[in-house]
């Protein structure tokens, strides 16, 4: 290929290219500076605290803070996430390490002191903390490879089907699961890491059962930041106007803490639990043990679809801010390579956060400039500044953790808004939240996306439809019950359906059609023949007397016409029947001289509104005929109105259009339909549709029999009949 279809090529897979050549030095570096330095203080906090999550050593969460932006830089097509751990996705991956590497697993046999459960026996702390970092990075660099093939197959739009409601409810409840977690870290109590279903409701029975056993200076410390936060953070919002830079007062406080922890010796003098060791410099990379991806593949799975869910929700965010489009599929691609990469070196999942990317933009963030400077901050930290860390009390990051997820716990007010707006939106946030609180995160998601896609399907097989009439004056059809001043043509009715029709819910449509017509057009069809076959047998017995007028009884003669149906036939009285044709008429919608209770059809059209339909499958296609030829056996005509294009050639397809079934009862709109028929009833003849014609002969004594034209059609429910009746 040419030079420049080759740089176009690198372009779409390395963004970088697109956009760093045009960057504006003079107007976005001294931003980007000031936005990079504030957002790595942050993310250097954060990528302590998410450590506790993911219950690995606190000095990873430095190394999953730094190595992802790396490869962001290059791939990514936001410029204003910032990458690294996020709370939510951090706590799905240390729900996969503390299944896979319990401390039962690593028990000291034969001690007799007690270990840190209360167990009887100590735990090697150092061979869990490096299964555990094993663990956690073979998980990333799996997450890592799935993106990737996700983002080469192009399946970005797999996001879609985790609705804004459904995301709602996940996060809300994962924050639960995040507080209860880092609870017990604040009290400073030991518990037992419970996984899987009801594990929140385990563990925050057992916290409770040992809060005695509190640690006085971590739980002073730990509510004391969630206060600072909290308050500093309000005034960061409610003041963002005026205050040019947000306070960095997770920074400021873990500063505080650590120096205070430092000097008066909180380990020693109170036991509080303190970081301890922070280790200095890069390890090596290891390669993942592929051994385990066969434990871990279910998992990764959602983790993989979570924090690119969330990822790609925040940078379309201040995308559409500041004008600019993001790439779905690239974002996989972008994010699955940072993973992959990041897992080499001992990290864990990384996605984006919303308190450090709303740093990010709000101190003057352009471009991933600013994240490539706030990793240099956090590279700093790895090489230099950990080491003055260790003190720090571990209450401390975990009322950070606390403190950042207010947002997604103010969450808990959009349900009263979406239950006005949307109920089934409000059950799908309601239902994804308990269940992702009492299944757990993984189970969870997979019960809220199976019940959003549940409600999609009743929706679809139970839509809505209604009775539309016209607007004096106008062109324009409403819903007859929705609207007081609209009036139904006469002889007319109007259905619209508003759904696909396929098998699942065609028989909804038939429903909808009875309910709007006011009538079954089968019964209405059979109770017909039953009262055609009572006139003929009482014809033949002579109660009855067939005239150009119609069918009258004989004078003198009681009228046994109402008899019931069990009345046994005479087949041996000699009848007596005019010896010309008579023609006569019935009219279906007077009192008949037969006992058969005949529903009136007081219509002569039907027209069915397709405007909502947008595709017909065979078997929709096989009854809309077959519903079609039910009316117009009781000389009521279908139309249809306002379909789309499409549907015409998915009728062709399936041999819809025949010689009864013609294409000139299709109409653009409505109102078109029913000038149609307006006209058509101006200017018939005087027949009236709702009489059928019977004639009657006579050529000798033999009993009356109905002949039938032609063979019944198989796809009708009832049996064609002809109304002739022919006296031998």
């Amino acid at each position: 290929c040419s030079r420049k279809r080759a740089f176009q090529i690198a372009k779409s897979f390395l963004p970088v290219l697109e956009w760093l050549p045009n960057y504006r030095v003079r107007e976005w570096l001294i931003s980007d500076i000031i936005s990079g330095l504030s957002t790595g203080l942050v993310a250097t906090l954060q990528g302590l605290a998410y450590a506790l999550l993911v219950a690995v050593p606190v000095g990873y969460g430095l190394y999953s803070a730094f190595f992802p932006i790396l490869t962001y830089f290059f791939l990514g097509t936001s410029r204003h996430i910032s990458v690294g751990p996020f709370p939510v996705v951090s706590l799905m991956v240390g729900s996969v390490v503390l299944s896979m590497a319990p401390d039962e697993n690593f028990l000291i046999e034969g001690s007799n002191a007690t270990g840190i459960n209360g167990t009887g026996a100590l735990i090697d702390t150092e061979s869990r903390d490096a299964q555990r970092v094993l663990i956690a990075s073979t998980l990333t660099f799996l997450v890592g490879i799935l993106q990737v093939i996700f983002g080469v197959l192009q399946i970005g739009f797999i996001v879609r089907y985790l609705a804004d409601p459904l995301v709602g409810g996940f996060t809300t409840a994962a924050a639960f699961q995040v507080l209860v977690s880092q609870l017990k870290i604040v009290l400073n109590v030991s518990t037992k890491n419970y996984n899987g279903v009801l594990s929140i409701i385990y563990t925050l029975v057992e916290t409770f059962e040992k809060i005695g056993t509190t640690n006085i200076a971590d739980l002073i410390a730990g509510l004391l930041t969630i206060f600072v936060c909290m308050v500093v953070k309000e005034i960061n919002d409610r003041f963002k106007h005026k205050i040019p830079i947000p306070i960095p007062i997770e920074v400021i406080v873990t500063i505080v803490a650590t120096g205070i922890s430092y000097a008066a010796d909180l380990e020693k003098k109170y036991n509080a639990g303190i970081v301890k060791s922070i280790p200095r410099g890069f390890l090596p990379p290891e390669p993942p043990n592929v051994s385990l991806f066969s434990q871990m593949i279910a998992a990764s799975f959602s983790i993989a679809i979570v924090a690119y869910a969330i990822a790609v929700s925040v940078g379309k965010v201040y995308a559409t801010k500041y004008d600019y489009a993001i790439d779905g599929n690239q974002e996989f691609i972008a994010f699955g390579f940072s993973n992959i990469f990041s897992g080499a070196f001992s990290c864990f999942v990384a996605t984006t956060a919303l308190s450090r990317t709303a740093v990010q933009e709000s101190t003057g963030g352009k471009t991933q400039v600013a994240g490539i400077i706030s990793a240099g901050i956090v590279l700093i930290s790895i090489v230099a500044l950990g080491k003055l860390l260790e003190p720090l009390q571990k209450s401390v990051l975990a009322a950070v953790v606390i403190a950042n997820l207010k947002g997604m716990f103010m969450q808990v007010f959009d349900v009263p808004r979406l239950w006005r707006q949307n109920k089934v939106d409000a059950m799908i946030w309601v239902f994804t939240c308990i269940a992702s609180i009492i299944l757990g995160l993984d189970l969870g998601l997979l019960a809220g996306l199976l019940f959003g896609l549940l409600t999609v399907v009743l929706r679809v097989q139970f839509p809505s439809w209604g009775g539309f009439g016209n607007i004096p004056g106008t062109d324009i059809y409403k819903k007859v019950k929705d609207y007081k001043n609209v009036i139904e043509p006469e002889g007319v009715k109007i259905l619209k359906f508003s759904s696909p029709i396929f098998y699942a819910n065609i028989d909804g449509l038939k429903s909808s059609l009875k309910s709007t017509v006011g009538f079954d057009a089968v019964k209405v069809y059979n109770k017909r023949l039953k009262a055609l076959r009572k006139i003929q047998k009482l014809i033949k017995k002579g109660k009855l007397k067939a005239t150009k007028n119609g069918i009258i009884s004989e004078p003198g003669v009681n009228n046994e016409a109402f008899e019931t149906d069990e009345e046994p036939e005479d087949n041996n009285q000699d009848l007596q029947v005019p010896t010309k044709e008579v023609e006569i008429q019935v009219d279906w919608n007077s009192e008949l001289p037969v006992k058969v209770n005949i529903p009136k059809v007081p219509i002569h059209s039907l027209i069915l509104d397709f405007g909502a339909v947008t595709f017909l499958d065979i078997v929709a296609v096989r009854s809309i005929k077959t519903i079609i030829k039910e009316f117009e056996r009781i000389d009521v005509r279908v139309y249809f109105a306002s379909y789309q294009d499409n549907l015409i050639s998915q009728l062709e397809r399936g041999a819809f259009f025949d010689d009864t079934v013609r294409k000139d009862i299709f109409f653009l709109t409505v109102h078109d339909a029913v000038l149609y028929i307006r006209n058509q009833m101006t200017y018939s003849d005087n027949q009236d549709p709702i009489f059928e014609k019977i004639s009657l002969m006579q050529e000798s004594k033999e009993p009356i029999e109905f002949t039938e034209a032609g063979q019944p059609d198989d796809e009708l429910d009832v049996q064609e009949e002809v109304c002739t009746l022919e006296l031998n």
